[in-house]
């Protein structure tokens, strides 16, 4: 594959496959190397870092990397009453991620509560099962795709579960 020679990229071309990382733009590589990889790996390795019991109730939202203003922070959500758990644990969470990535990769744990019970109105509060169907009822019937339709139809059963 050939590149034109005015631009920032890679000036030789490979012949066969290469990996997805050579194929990525130079700002790009830098966000997924600053930020990206170590927010999906914490994401990925979650249930690892909290434990079962504190899995369920909070999940990492965002991942600041340090810089000459402040320390690396990683933002946790945290269902409302269970901060005290989440503040008890902080160290060995802290400890965990930074030996799974060998290095101070995490250096503050910052929590956000957050209100887990979905507040219903008894006017919207009519079935339950026929709101999704109604809802999306024109868009599903509108997919030719018999397969495609039973598994939207699926989909939306789990959300209307949660």
């Amino acid at each position: 594959m050939q590149f034109k020679n005015n631009t920032k990229q890679r000036n030789v071309s490979i012949q066969g496959l290469r990996s997805f990382k050579d194929t990525l733009p130079k700002n790009i590589k830098k966000i997924i190397n600053k930020k990206g990889h170590i927010y999906s790996e914490t994401l990925s390795n979650w249930r690892y870092f909290v434990g079962d019991e504190l899995f369920k109730c909070c999940y990492p939202k965002t991942f600041k990397s340090s810089n000459k203003f402040g320390v690396s922070t990683l933002m946790i959500m945290v269902k409302r009453g269970h901060e005290i758990d989440m503040e008890y644990s902080k160290k060995d969470i802290l400890n965990k991620i930074n030996a799974y990535f060998g290095n101070s990769v995490v250096e503050k744990l910052k929590f956000i509560s957050f209100d887990d019970e979905q507040k219903v109105s008894p006017d919207t509060k009519i079935n339950e099962k026929n709101v999704t169907i109604n809802r999306y009822k024109d868009k599903i019937s509108n997919v030719k795709n018999r397969k495609i339709k039973k598994s939207l139809l699926e989909l939306s059963k789990v959300f209307r579960e949660k």
